[in-house]
């Protein structure tokens, strides 16, 4: 599983956020909200889906901690912050490198592609770890668990 290297523009983001950490996840939760809202988003730029994982902390990887919070997003890309509902937030995903991968499976499946990234992929590869949001992208072909689900995992990189 090679990934595309690819820049990322700055993308606008609304939706919501909750903090949570591996051992206590509540993606789920954070969806449920979300998702019956997701059309009074009235300045969304398509249909796709963000996941985005804010880890505030540059080392969160280096000595990994499941129980270490970080804050998880559901979001979609919008225009501009002018219009968004009263109880959402904004999200500026800054510009930058990133390795994108793709999940195919249900979702459930997701840590197994975490795991080669993690500890397959980054190590050999050219690149480390940046100091950025990552994040899923799930568009059209993204069916959940569905085994021929398919969505985009961001990794932000810089070259070593």
């Amino acid at each position: 599983m090679q990934p595309k290297i690819a820049v990322l523009p700055e993308k606008k983001l609304a939706g919501k956020r909750k903090q949570m950490s591996f051992a206590d996840n509540k993606t789920r939760e954070l969806w449920q909200s979300f998702m019956p809202r997701r059309n009074e988003i009235k300045n969304r730029t398509g249909t796709e889906l963000y996941s985005v994982e804010v880890y505030n902390n540059p080392t969160f990887f280096h000595h990994f901690n499941p129980t270490a919070i970080f804050e998880k997003w559901a979001a979609v890309e919008v225009t501009d912050f002018d219009t968004i509902p009263d109880d959402m937030e904004t999200l500026l995903l800054p510009a930058g490198l990133y390795a994108v991968f793709i999940h195919y499976g249900p979702a459930a499946e997701g840590p197994k592609t975490y795991e080669y990234i993690f500890n397959v992929w980054l190590p050999k590869a050219a690149y480390v770890l940046d100091d950025r949001p990552h994040f899923a992208l799930m568009g059209a072909k993204y069916k959940n668990d569905d085994p021929a689900s398919e969505e985009e995992i961001w990794i932000p990189v810089k070259p070593k």
